[in-house]
């Protein structure tokens, strides 16, 4: 037997954005966070389904509503002090080539909106198997044409495959991981168009493949 290694490459450019975005509000009175938290997040989601986004592209991820503790040095105990809750949801918008306008729209309204979080944002491809093909196929193409010539160097014919083994990377392209905006406090919000750019990245997969001699 030979065996081959080579390694295939391919230029992905991302067709879709995702990412995630929060209302965190604090407060003592519960019903009142409650409703502000609430109103926030509806507006919020349906400014983004305004700007195009699926509604099958906009799922909650998390509902956390928990109280908060303060230490009474006299009594010596806890008590609670107010409440914070939390909302999240997760966005993806599609056809990145024609949308990246409403991409960098929506992230940078948001805080507009009474949105303090955003985090999570990435660049990835809808059909990640068609370009992993592409660089498998250039691999493969790669590893015979190596293994051709070790056998005709040694002056042997090359036969059958015996063995595959292939070794690939994802396609996920992270641009930020989390950005801290307006009504929490805790950045001062941006200008209404967000800069973002996905960019492109070169997706590589090794293979190692065993043929028998003849």
């Amino acid at each position: 037997t030979i065996s081959v290694n080579a390694e295939g490459k391919t230029t992905v450019k991302p067709d879709i954005a995702q990412f995630s975005f929060s209302v965190v509000t604090e407060g003592p009175d519960l019903v009142k966070i409650t409703s502000e938290n609430n109103k926030q997040v509806a507006e919020a989601i349906k400014f983004v389904k305004s700007e195009g986004v699926k509604s099958e592209d906009i799922k909650t991820t998390q509902y956390n509503l928990q109280p908060k503790y303060e230490y009474n040095k006299d009594q010596k105990m806890s008590y609670i002090s107010g409440y914070e809750l939390t909302q999240t949801v997760f966005v993806k918008i599609r056809e990145l080539d024609k949308n990246i306008g409403e991409v960098s729209k929506i992230l940078g309204s948001l805080p507009e909106l009474g949105i303090n979080q955003i985090s999570g944002v990435s660049f990835t491809v809808d059909d990640p198997d068609k370009f992993m093909n592409e660089a498998r196929a250039d691999a493969y193409a790669k590893a015979k044409a190596k293994a051709e010539f070790m056998a005709k160097s040694a002056g042997v014919g090359l036969g059958r495959v015996i063995n595959v083994n292939e070794y690939g990377s994802p396609i996920v392209y992270n641009s930020y991981e989390k950005m801290g905006l307006g009504g929490g406090g805790m950045m001062a919000a941006p200008s209404a168009v967000a800069p973002v750019e996905p960019g492109s990245e070169e997706l590589t997969i090794q293979v190692n493949i065993t043929y028998a001699l003849k």
